[in-house]
């Protein structure tokens, strides 16, 4: 099993990816993000480049270019950490993911680190978005930590499925 369940209602935890401050999404200097069209969210400052996993779930894609991935809990909620904002354009450089496609990670378990000194060299935001594409689908109702500076695995919400 991948998540937490209660017997009345199915839950998830969610863990914070990183070391920084959490921000509100709609605070995010990109529309894609801060207007919730890839889903609803987290955002994240991050102080240091070690990434670990948000949730109990598979790998289902590592962008080639290493500056997202994919990760689906068991019940089917997909979720998509974008390390850096426009980071794609890096192709590659300064990030260094150590997991694949079809990796079976607990939260917590590390995912791989990236270069933040480097990605501000190339003029790069390093606002990294934890967001979920099927969120409206699949959630009901979401219960945030009041926790606003975090470390890898501080708990920020708890999720309820619908």
């Amino acid at each position: 099993m991948f998540f937490k369940k209660s017997k009345k209602e199915k839950k998830i935890t969610v863990y914070s990816p990183l070391n920084g401050d959490v921000i509100p999404l709609g605070n995010v200097p990109d529309p894609v993000f801060s207007q919730k069209m890839m889903g609803d969210g987290f955002a994240f400052n991050p102080v240091n480049g070690e990434i670990v996993s948000p949730i109990n779930g598979k790998v289902t894609q590592v962008f080639p270019t290493q500056h997202a991935i994919g990760i689906e809990a068991e019940n089917g909620l997909e979720a998509l950490l974008h390390l850096g904002l426009d980071t794609v354009e890096l192709k590659g450089e300064g990030f260094s993911i150590n997991v694949k496609a079809g990796d079976v990670l607990k939260a917590n378990d590390p995912i791989g680190t990236f270069d933040l000194s480097y990605i501000k060299e190339k003029g790069k935001e390093v606002i990294t978005v934890l967001v979920f594409p099927n969120f409206d689908e699949k959630i009901a109702e979401v219960v945030p930590s009041a926790v606003t500076e975090v470390t890898t695995g501080t708990e920020i919400a708890e999720l309820t499925f619908k």
